[in-house]
């Protein structure tokens, strides 16, 4: 395939099993965009103490980098695939490379999280940087067979429209349902507002399952509590009560046995 020029979606690349599925599950967002494939592995330059320690890390980092390319190529989806090795810290580098991809994506649990404790420190830290959406993967499992859905977290006007349209794309990418999550209480005003926009989507989109769920619980208890019919959840970076439930230490807890991810859309945050 031709990516178009200087389009990439950024996968980071960290040896483990989770951040390799996250370079699987980004197939289908870099061909539905027709971009690169770009997995990163980063050997961080704050363990540089010795040559002999230096030259194990980039050994482990070419080995990382020839798995997560085997694992992609091993779908046989004709998805241009450029990996790259850095030196650097690394959020400061995926924020960089941030700068210019359409989409950064990170496993949701990686080898250092899993050895050292700091549950989803990178992914919070990416979400809220990053000037692309994030994806915070977890892997589709092969045995799931019923159809899943999409949901968008709809909690603001001034960015409803947006998240309903990148809800909107990931449902066709993944062949999915797509579900609005909007509060029950409020203006009426305001969810006559949403009313129409999912009526509108349905028009537009009459081949997709479209359906508007209320509640006024948080969205990490519905996701908890809906975990094995979502398969990926739409929700803005400047979200009212931020990210952190979603992508840090409790929103791990909540979906750890999951396989649903989370997509950060929204405006871009400067550096």
């Amino acid at each position: 395939m031709n990516a178009a020029s200087g389009r990439a979606v950024v996968v980071g690349i960290d040896g483990s099993a989770a951040s390799r599925e996250a370079a699987v599950w980004a197939i289908d967002e870099a061909e539905s965009r027709d971009a690169t494939l770009r997995p990163i592995v980063i050997v961080d330059s704050s363990d540089m103490r010795d040559r002999g320690g230096a030259a194990h890390r980039m050994a482990s980092a070419q080995e990382a980098m020839r798995h997560a390319v085997s694992s992609i190529e091993a779908t046989g989806r004709p998805v241009r695939i450029e990996g790259a090795i850095m030196h650097g810290r690394p959020v400061q580098t995926l924020l960089r490379e941030s700068q210019t991809a359409v989409l950064l994506c990170v496993g949701a649990r990686g080898l250092r999280h899993a050895t050292e404790g700091r549950i989803g420190s990178t992914a919070a830290a990416l979400s809220a940087g990053a000037r692309c959406p994030v994806a915070i993967v977890r892997s589709r499992r092969a045995h799931q067979r019923r159809p899943r859905c999409v949901v968008v977290e709809l909690a603001d006007r001034s960015v409803a429209d947006a998240l309903l349209d990148c809800g909107l794309e990931e449902a066709q990418r993944h062949g999915s349902n797509l579900r609005v999550l909007a509060p029950s209480s409020g203006a009426t005003t305001l969810k006559a507002h949403w009313q129409r926009r999912v009526d509108d989507a349905r028009r537009r989109f009459p081949h997709l399952d479209i359906a508007s769920v209320t509640g006024d619980s948080d969205a990490l208890a519905y996701l908890a509590a809906n975990a094995a019919d979502v398969e990926v959840m739409v929700t803005s970076r400047n979200r009212r009560g931020g990210l952190a439930d979603l992508v840090s230490a409790p929103g791990n807890a909540a979906l750890r046995d999951t396989d649903c991810s989370i997509l950060i859309c929204g405006p871009q945050t400067a550096l």
